[in-house]
């Protein structure tokens, strides 16, 4: 009869128990012979100590969030490391044992080496760089080709064959509009309508997070269509579409700084707006475009300081200014911050395409005023000034 502690400890494949904190509270001898150390000197270890940085970094990022959202995982890649500080690659499978209230009593992991696999995986990825490096090359060379033809052939262009190809660019950009506003928009917003019928179902926790997550990313992917398409026109020299009426404007000040201060529940943002009387514009876009400037504000500004959100008018102008603490902006990059897709920094925070303020100059000119910064030690304020009464009262 098979003796279940020799198949435990003597197992072709390591096992590992941790307690619900994630330490080792047992381990069968084969995983310490691979370690080169005993069973006994693995207990109290967190298995988190047992790998090297790479995989501590994937253990934070994926590993744990992981268990935590299905309760188990399978062939996960890790490398340990021994006490000797030799590296074992391994793949990983755990499961979770809970309790009747979704508590983490222990969770059990099974280890195999995977040394060999890895080495194959590896050598893949070499194979594939080389196909990519020699794919570069050639296109290196056909662009090479291309744009010796290419010379050869504008030598010999009149200006008729010109005006030809600047026909076939307007039209392309026209398709490009067209691709954004019908192409893609339309399926999105079926999407939007889908994850809005379920969100009205009886689902479970965990799926309504995940309805959550996907109706943010619907949303984040519906603004970056709606930017290219701003972009788009732009460029294609139509600029930003308005459509000025009389507006309430304070109220919709308002509401832009609800909903970022919603969206930020620990900023502090301070609102002084002194608008009583309607004034003509396109409320859409000028929510927008502020919305565009407080969001920048609590990314770049400094964190425990005030941002200010003022507006004004007088008999000439309406005057709204966002306002933060914090480093300034260096005169190096004030010339490029209302350019297509520049970014101030490289930082992974959510920024978008990198359109947000190149959006909001456009629409500031498509009202007929003007946006500019002035940064120093003190502060950096984005200013948005517009005629009362717009000349830009037609829709563009």
């Amino acid at each position: 009869m098979e003796d279940l502690e020799d198949l435990y400890e003597n197992a072709p494949c390591g096992y590992l128990s941790l307690a619900a904190d994630g330490v080792i509270v047992k381990a069968n001898r084969t995983l310490a012979g691979w370690l080169g150390t005993q069973s006994f000197e693995l207990l109290g270890k967190r298995f988190y100590d047992l790998l090297n940085v790479p995989s501590k970094i994937f253990y934070e990022t994926h590993f744990a969030p992981l268990l935590r959202m299905q309760g188990y995982f399978n062939e996960v890649a890790l490398d340990l490391v021994g006490p000797d500080g030799r590296r074992l690659p391994v793949l990983a499978n755990a499961a979770e044992r809970r309790t009747s209230d979704g508590g983490v009593q222990f969770t059990r992991i099974t280890l195999f080496q995977a040394a060999d696999r890895r080495r194959y995986e590896r050598e893949l990825v070499d194979a594939k760089n080389t196909a990519d490096r020699a794919r570069k090359e050639l296109e290196e060379l056909n662009k090479s080709l291309e744009e010796r033809v290419a010379a050869g052939v504008a030598e010999r262009l009149q200006l008729e064959q010109g005006l030809l190809a600047e026909k076939e660019v307007a039209r392309l950009r026209e398709q490009f509009v067209a691709i954004l506003g019908h192409d893609l928009r339309n399926p999105l917003a079926s999407i939007a309508g889908g994850l809005n019928i379920l969100s009205r179902e009886s689902l479970s926790d965990k799926a309504r997070r995940v309805l959550t997550m996907m109706s943010q990313s619907t949303e984040r992917m519906s603004d970056l269509i709606q930017d290219m398409l701003d972009l788009a026109r732009c460029r294609a020299g139509q600029g930003i579409a308005i459509d000025p009426k009389p507006t309430d404007l304070r109220a919709v000040l308002e509401q832009v700084v609800e909903e970022l201060q919603a969206a930020h529940p620990g900023r502090d943002i301070q609102c002084s707006i002194k608008i009583e009387d309607e004034v003509t514009c396109d409320g859409g876009r000028v929510a927008q475009l502020v919305s565009n400037l407080l969001g920048n504000a609590l990314t770049h500004g400094a964190p425990d300081r005030p941002v200010k959100v003022t507006a004004t008018t007088d008999l000439n102008e309406a005057v709204i200014t966002v306002a933060n603490e914090g480093e300034p902006i260096p005169d190096h990059i004030k010339g490029h911050l209302f350019e297509p897709f520049f970014r101030a920094t490289g930082s992974s925070e959510k920024q978008g395409l990198g359109l947000g303020l190149f959006i909001s100059f456009e629409i500031a000119r498509s009202h007929g005023g003007r946006l500019d910064v002035h940064s120093d030690d003190n502060q950096t304020a984005f200013l948005f000034r517009m005629p009362v009464y717009s000349d830009s009262s037609a829709d563009r």
